[in-house]
């Protein structure tokens, strides 16, 4: 008969172990990053995010005058430091795997508005704490079964 620790114990390891399998699930295909956020005067962003083949971005930046720089993987869409002014919409997909580099300088004299949507790769190390979580609910059912077990006569 198990104990109430034992049945305790597994019940808390299956919790963990969904858990875990719940978010490795997530965590697996290209997952959409939504950006919108607002600069002040002078200050500068940069995003950086590895995205697969032929996956769509898009952003617009709204200010009174910007400089903006942007560069992607293999023969991609490169824009030089450019100095631009109300409004750029940007469009591109990419066309290799690898990572793209947005640099923004807001130099007008109003706030920049950032509005974008990316496609990016997931990060592996999310993947391997997802396993870590699992494993963490196997060890403490495996816990909680030996304190089921009766010791034999002598120990």
């Amino acid at each position: 008969m198990l104990g109430k620790r034992t049945i305790i114990g597994i019940g808390v390891g299956s919790a963990i172990i969904v858990i875990g399998t719940a978010s490795i699930f997530t965590h697996f295909g290209i997952q959409t990053i939504d950006v919108d956020e607002t600069f002040g005067l002078g200050e500068a962003t940069t995003y950086r995010f590895t995205a697969p083949n032929h996956s769509p971005q898009s952003m617009k930046i709204t200010a009174d005058t910007f400089d903006l720089k942007l560069s992607s993987p293999g023969d991609g869409i490169q824009i030089p430091l450019t100095i631009h002014k109300k409004e750029v919409s940007i469009d591109w997909v990419h066309t290799t795997d690898g990572e793209s580099r947005i640099d923004i300088q807001n130099t007008g004299d109003s706030e920049l508005h950032v509005e974008a949507t990316f496609q990016v790769s997931p990060d592996p190390i999310f993947i391997t704490y997802d396993i870590m979580v699992m494993i963490t609910g196997l060890v403490i059912m495996g816990f909680s079964l030996g304190l089921s077990v009766r010791k034999p006569r002598g120990f």
